[in-house]
C-alpha cells in the first residue's frame, strides 16, 4: 500500500534542512525532534498515514484513540529553513521502510530541500555518564561542515548496520545527489530506557550548527529525575536477589 498524505499547508521554504527523530534505541532521536518542535513552535504541515504502520492506536488526552501516522513540521530560520520530521511510530518492515523514505524524499524534493540530518542512539551495557556523540554521512563535506569537537565520525567498528529510517533515508538520499549525515548519541540499551542525557547532547551540537536558541538545560530535571528512578529499581533489584539468594538456601525444592 503507498502512504497517504494529509498536506496541511505549503508553506514557501528556503533551503531546508530535514531533522529525522523518530522511535529507536532509547528514543533518542525521537526525544531531541520532539523537543525542538515544542521549543521553537514549530507548525506541523503534513500527516502521513499507512496501513504498513503498526497494527495498533494511542489514546490521546481527550481519552480517544488515534491511527498512527508520522509527521512533518515547519520553522523558518535564520539562513535554512526547517522541517522536522517526528512520530512515535516507524514501518514495519523492510519494503515499508523503503517505500517511506523514498516519499519522504520525495516530499523534501518539492520543497527544493538542501541536506538532511538524522538522529539516534547507540546502546550500551549500562547507562553512560557523558554520552558520546558520533557521526556518519552519505558524503565527506558534510561531515566537515558539522564537525565539532563533541562530535566523532571515527565510527567504524562502533557501530553494525544503522537499521531503520535513520540510516536508510541518508542512505537513499544519496541516489538523489542530497548530502545526509546521522548523528548517534550513546545511551542505555534497555528497551524501556529514556536517553534523554544522549537527546541533550545531541541537541547542543543542532543548537550551535543550526541557530535554534534552544535552553536545553530545562532536560535536566528531567535527566535527575530518571536517574533516581534507575538508582531506586536497581536497589529494588538488589534486594531481590538477595532475598531469593536466601530463600534459594533455606528451601531445597520448589514445585
Amino acid at each position: 500500500m503507498e502512504f497517504k498524505i494529509k498536506e496541511l499547508k505549503r508553506p514557501k521554504l528556503k533551503s531546508p534542512i530535514l531533522v529525522e527523530g523518530l522511535p529507536g534505541i532509547g528514543n533518542v532521536g525521537k526525544i531531541a525532534v520532539d523537543f525542538m518542535i515544542d521549543s521553537i513552535g514549530a507548525e506541523k504541515i503534513i500527516e502521513i498515514s499507512s496501513s504498513n504502520f503498526p497494527h495498533s492506536v494511542f489514546v490521546n488526552e481527550n481519552n480517544l484513540v488515534d491511527l498512527p501516522k508520522i509527521e512533518l513540521y515547519y520553522k523558518k530560520n535564520k539562513k535554512n529553513d526547517l522541517i522536522l520530521l517526528a512520530g512515535d511510530i516507524q514501518p514495519l518492515d523492510e519494503k515499508s521502510c523503503y517505500m517511506f523514505c523514498e516519499t519522504v524524499l520525495d516530499i523534501f524534493q518539492r520543497y527544493k530541500g538542501k541536506e538532511i540530518i538524522t538522529l539516534g542512539g547507540i546502546g550500551l551495557p549500562k547507562v553512560p555518564e557523558k554520552p558520546k556523540v558520533y557521526c556518519t554521512a552519505n558524503d565527506k563535506s558534510i561531515i566537515k561542515k558539522y564537525k565539532t569537537k563533541g562530535l566523532d565520525n571515527n565510527i567504524f567498528g562502533v557501530v553494525g548496520p544503522i537499521i531503520g529510517v535513520s540510516g536508510l533515508l541518508v542512505g537513499l538520499a544519496s541516489n538523489r545527489k542530497i548530502p545526509g549525515i546521522v548523528l548517534l548519541a550513546q545511551t542505555f540499551g534497555h528497551p524501556t530506557y529514556i536517553g534523554v542525557r544522549g537527546a541533550k547532547e545531541i541537541l547542543n551540537i543542532l543548537n550551535k550548527h543550526l541557530d535554534l536558541n534552544l535552553d536545553t538545560k530545562r532536560l535536566d530535571k528531567e535527566i535527575e529525575s530518571l536517574e533516581k528512578e534507575i538508582e531506586i529499581s536497581s536497589k529494588t533489584l538488589s534486594s531481590l536477589t538477595k532475598a531469593m539468594s536466601a530463600s534459594q538456601d533455606k528451601v531445597s525444592y520448589i514445585g
